[in-house]
């Protein structure tokens, strides 16, 4: 798809009034009216998930982020409140972030760490006897990153994949670029777009473009596609930082391309796609 024909497409997606895009995405796009009942919302379609998991008989995979993190503390009050034993849960996180050097991971005690705060985000606020071993929480590493798709195909695939979605259409670290939607785990240049709303919307680094991490390792497009399911999220933190409306309806309506990688998923067998009404609201300028 040409910048063009993506622009034009835009234009006329952001015209449409909430209810029609909604109409459009055919049962794909659920809203909420508030960003409390999207997390719960989230925490509790997770936590069903994992309660399927523990009444099997086998250990069954997920792809998870570390952002958005409102859903965790609610997932684990949710596991601890139904005392939900996660042995049959295998977690293969989405991505982190590098050293621009060396490609080695950051280290768990930078503040931008998704190693580091997943601890106390989640894992330690469930009762250990309900947590499962360490071996099934996996992050992708520079060790790893060639058999992580073995991994995933010996494990029996991957349920759900969960995930947020950036301001240029990606999900994981999976940047707009030539085949993004058959690739696989790699360390990847971090797109400048995606690099600019990180530093300035959650990290508590005040836009430290300078010293931003350049670099990431993410899980391949091509597992979360192959995903059984998907789950995916996007939304306007603040109602003052409005920069999530337009890749949330190119999401639920974009022509697949590469892009804007999530549009990948538009034609996923089991696709939803969860917001909330301020974010799916068109936007009061359409340039």
């Amino acid at each position: 798809m040409t910048q063009k024909q993506r622009a034009k497409e835009v234009r006329e997606i952001l015209a449409l009034d909430t209810d029609e895009l909604v109409k459009r995405a055919k049962g794909q796009l659920i809203l909420f009216p508030t960003l409390d009942e999207v997390y719960d919302y989230l925490a509790e379609e997770m936590v069903n998930e994992f309660q399927k998991a523990a009444e099997g008989d086998k250990i069954v995979s997920f792809i998870m982020p570390v952002g958005p993190t409102q859903p965790y503390r609610l997932m684990a009050e949710k596991i601890n409140y139904r005392q939900l034993n996660l042995k049959n849960v295998r977690f293969f996180f989405m991505d982190e972030y590098v050293d621009d050097a060396k490609d080695k991971l950051i280290p768990m005690t930078s503040p931008l760490s998704f190693r580091g705060q997943i601890g106390p985000l989640l894992f330690n606020r469930i009762r250990p006897d309900l947590l499962m071993p360490k071996k099934q929480i996996i992050f992708p590493s520079p060790e790893n990153i060639k058999d992580l798709p073995k991994m995933i195909k010996d494990a029996g695939g991957i349920e759900v994949c969960y995930g947020g979605i950036g301001i240029h259409g990606h999900v994981a670290f999976n940047e707009p670029g030539p085949g993004v939607a058959k690739s696989n785990p790699r360390i990847l240049e971090i797109n400048d777009f995606t690099r600019t709303i990180d530093s300035t919307r959650h990290s508590g680094v005040g836009g430290n473009l300078e010293n931003f991490p350049r670099r990431a390792i993410t899980m391949g497009m091509k597992q979360c596609l192959e995903a059984r399911k998907m789950l995916l999220m996007t939304r306007n933190e603040t109602p003052t930082f409005l920069w999530a409306n337009t890749i949330l309806r190119i999401a639920a309506l974009g022509k697949p391309g590469d892009d804007y990688p999530v549009t990948h998923a538009r034609y996923h067998k089991n696709l939803r796609i969860v917001s909330d009404y301020g974010t799916a609201q068109k936007p009061k300028y359409n340039i």
